[in-house]
């Protein structure tokens, strides 16, 4: 059983930081760069704050699946290079313990990750993207309680024209305030006010009331002379524009959960469209899940450097090809979509070859005497440091070694 001896113990923990501490960061690299896209849109529509988090608390799931095979691998990778660097590694191999063994924890650590990770791509995934289609839709409608922008003209039930100059308490609170409203006998009101305050009425939802304060209204009769009233309070009753209520979950095969994938792929009712993407899909999630079983065979096939070296190309190697077979799966999905081609030839035909390549490579680290899977790159690689420290070694004088000048 895993865990069972101090060495399964040791590994699990050698394994297990590296692990977690590249989930975080990559996971907090993808939220970073899409948080600033977020303020930015939800400053545009004028939302409030918090839903800033609550669309990115919805984006959590979609960013946990990419970075938890990433982070399988690297540390699985950190793991036995540490091993290796620190010849720790070698006396194992030399005690009779092979690679069979090494990986027993990791992958009982991966099997729990594919389980983890085929709930999210398979229930929770689709499902938060709808949430975070309906917060998109909801903050553009105003549902969520978009605030009246400072400094423009903002239009309320098609009969009022709203500027303010300055806002508090989440948009509550006005100030500067200058409206223009058509009344319902047609006469045009143009009306200024000190400050003002938003209220909710019990009487009736969809009617709001904006207590105005220290202002005039003008009115324009047509064919009248213009009337100046002032006031220390008045309320402006504003009818509440009609919300449209959100789409049900499912336009798009994104936002399946597995039975529905099934149903939709292989029903004769679907149309090719439907069937072609929601197969498109179901072949994406799992090939996607069936590399993380072949993450451990390729990060320790480029854990170990060569003898007497401590280079990180393998770590390099190991990044560069799981992000590009991650883009060759999204660039087949779309492919076979759109029905250009065989969803199980486009996306199983890829895996099937890099599988194969990870195979080859752990065989030669593994069974080979003196094997090493990317050596030619690592040849180079080392040649390519040597002359770059040259270059950039500082070139020391020999002034003191010159003979000196006869006077």
């Amino acid at each position: 059983m895993p865990f069972s001896s101090r060495l399964d113990r040791y590994l699990f923990r050698l394994t297990i930081i590296p692990l977690l501490g590249v989930f975080v960061l990559a996971a907090s690299l993808l939220i970073l760069d899409q948080m600033l896209r977020l303020f930015r849109f939800v400053s545009t529509e004028g939302g409030p704050v918090g839903v800033v988090f609550q669309m990115l608390g919805t984006l959590l799931p979609d960013y946990a699946s990419l970075a938890i095979p990433l982070g399988l691998l690297l540390g699985v990778l950190f793991a036995f290079r540490q091993l290796a660097l620190s010849s720790e590694l070698d006396v194992m191999r030399a005690v009779g313990l092979g690679y069979t063994r090494l990986l027993r924890v990791p992958y009982a650590i991966t099997l729990m990750l594919i389980a983890v990770n085929a709930a999210l791509v398979f229930y929770i995934q689709p499902v938060s993207k709808y949430y975070y289609e309906e917060l998109q839709f909801d903050l553009r409608s105003g549902a969520l309680g978009a605030s009246i922008k400072v400094g423009e003209f903002t239009t309320l039930a098609d009969r009022m024209a709203l500027r303010i100059e300055a806002s508090e308490d989440s948009g509550r609170e006005l100030h500067g305030i200058f409206a223009r409203v058509m009344a319902e006998d047609g006469q045009v009101l143009s009306i200024s006010a000190r400050e003002g305050r938003f209220l909710s009425t019990s009487d009736d939802p969809d009617t709001i009331i904006l207590r105005l304060s220290d202002g005039t209204i003008i009115q324009n009769p047509e064919g009248e002379t213009p009337r100046v009233l002032s006031f220390e309070l008045h309320d402006l009753p504003i009818d509440l524009p009609t919300i449209q209520s959100f789409r049900q979950r499912g336009e798009g095969e994104s936002e399946y959960i597995l039975p529905e994938l099934l149903k939709m792929g292989w029903s004769d009712g679907a149309t090719e469209e439907q069937r072609n993407a929601s197969q498109a899909s179901f072949n994406y999630r799992m090939v996607e899940l069936a590399m993380m079983l072949f993450m451990p065979l390729l990060a320790v096939a480029l854990a170990i450097p060569p003898k007497r070296s401590t280079s990180a190309l393998g770590v390099f190697v190991a990044v560069v090809l799981v992000v590009a077979y991650h883009k060759v799966n999204q660039y087949m999905q779309d492919l076979a979509s759109l029905g250009r081609i065989d969803p199980t030839l486009g996306l199983w035909g890829p895996f099937a070859v890099f599988v194969g390549l990870i195979l080859w490579w752990f065989w030669q680290i593994a069974y080979v005497p003196g094997g090493q899977p990317i050596g030619a790159l690592e040849t180079v690689f080392s040649k390519l440091v040597k002359k770059i420290g040259k270059i950039l070694r500082p070139r020391r004088r020999a002034d003191g070694f010159r003979p000196e000048q006869a006077s």
